[in-house]
């Protein structure tokens, strides 16, 4: 279903947003096209200058209504489950680049069908599968775990010592036979700075593997498209990997950086608490079941009309419709007094934040809209009863 706003007369770009916001459903993740395709020019441009594949990582971005959009502009797409797997086979049109701390052996024969990359975590789990994905064709690697990262919430950081996610180097001293491919991770909405510092421990530590290989994937959490991000830097930073390594294909997988500020998730003021000493705005969506990185991370989300307070300004919380104690965040100062049946827009909340939301307490789930760049808006998916009923089997 589209809706079109082409007719509104727009006196200026704030006007347009707010017919816009207060028109589509509420709760609602909103896809801004325009923003989109601002992100998969800056993609394209590191694609090209050098020389490198760049795929999506489903793991941030299982949006697959745009998946045309972003097929146009990578190299194919990366899995971390079989059911990841069978989304990249069946709408990005494609066989993943399938990677999983660990596989069972009830889903193998399907994660086969729907791969032509698949990276093991550990050599126990390249020792059980290696024959069959052999004999199937598939482009096999091993993670690696570097054990160095400049990320700093232990919960987002993937190679620490103790971490589960990859192989250390004193257990790798050799090439198994078979192998193509390495893959390391250990970067998460990082600068290209942090690239290049990971570089130079990956190469003192696997360096004398990158020369036995076909293919090196460099994982995610290059967050180009982020404005401030050192784009020349990371040309620069892989174009001397790749004359270093000149038979090498390199791989990103990045995930934020396709839908970095695409869009928004649009909810409405239900009530207004005060107590305690505190004002609280009670919403239809909740942080632990549709922003659950506010939480984890945790980290305040940017709201369209407010700001962080300052001395003398009167302080809002944001309450969550869950019956989770927890469930709010805080403290923001609005431009005006916010009221009962206000729209609250909250910023960039379209990659990660879509694919990990959850139906707990049987909240409503946001439906999801794009805007495309004609100004019409489109409802590609709304939620109801039957979705909460009959996950619960």
């Amino acid at each position: 279903m589209r809706v079109s706003y082409s007719h509104l007369p727009i006196l200026n770009f704030e006007f347009y947003i707010l017919n816009y916001y207060n028109t589509v459903p509420s709760p609602c993740y909103v896809l801004e096209e325009a923003e989109l395709l601002k992100n998969m020019a800056v993609i394209d441009r590191v694609r090209r200058e050098a020389g490198v594949e760049i795929i999506v990582a489903l793991k941030a971005s299982a949006m697959w209504s745009i998946f045309p959009i972003l097929r146009e502009h990578s190299d194919g797409a990366t899995a971390s489950s079989l059911a990841e797997a069978r989304l990249v086979f069946e709408e990005y049109g494609a066989r993943a680049h399938t990677y999983a701390p660990v596989y069972s052996e009830s889903e193998w024969e399907e994660i086969m069908e729907y791969s032509d990359h698949i990276t093991f975590n550990s050599l126990g789990q390249w020792e059980r599968y290696r024959q069959r994905a052999l004999l199937r064709g598939i482009s096999c690697g091993l993670r690696i775990n570097h054990e160095y990262s400049t990320v700093e919430t232990d919960l987002y950081n993937p190679a620490s010592p103790a971490s589960r996610l990859g192989i250390r180097a004193e257990l790798l001293p050799e090439l198994p036979d078979g192998i193509e491919g390495l893959h390391f991770h250990s970067l998460c909405e990082s600068q290209a700075e942090d690239l290049v510092a990971t570089l130079e421990v990956v190469e003192r530590k696997f360096g004398h593997l990158l020369d036995k290989i076909k293919w090196f994937n460099m994982g995610g959490g290059h967050l180009m498209t982020r404005e401030g991000y050192n784009v020349d830097l990371l040309i620069d930073t892989l174009r001397s990997f790749r004359e270093r390594h000149p038979n090498l294909r390199v791989i990103l997988e990045p995930g934020s950086a396709f839908t970095w500020r695409t869009g928004k998730l649009v909810a409405t003021v239900e009530d207004i608490v005060v107590g305690g000493g505190e004002n609280t705005l009670v919403a239809n969506v909740s942080f632990a079941c549709h922003m659950p990185d506010c939480l984890e991370m945790p980290y305040k989300p940017a709201i369209v009309g407010a700001h962080d307070p300052e001395e003398g300004e009167k302080r809002w919380r944001v309450g969550g419709n869950s019956c989770l104690a927890g469930d709010w965040v805080g403290h923001w100062a609005f431009d005006r007094e916010p009221q009962v049946g206000d729209r609250l827009v909250f910023e960039d909340m379209i990659h990660y934040t879509m694919v990990k939301t959850t139906m707990f307490n049987g909240v409503s789930h946001p439906s999801i809209a794009i805007c495309h760049t004609d100004g019409k808006v489109e409802i590609v998916r709304k939620f109801g009863y039957e979705d909460y009923k009959f996950r619960m089997g």
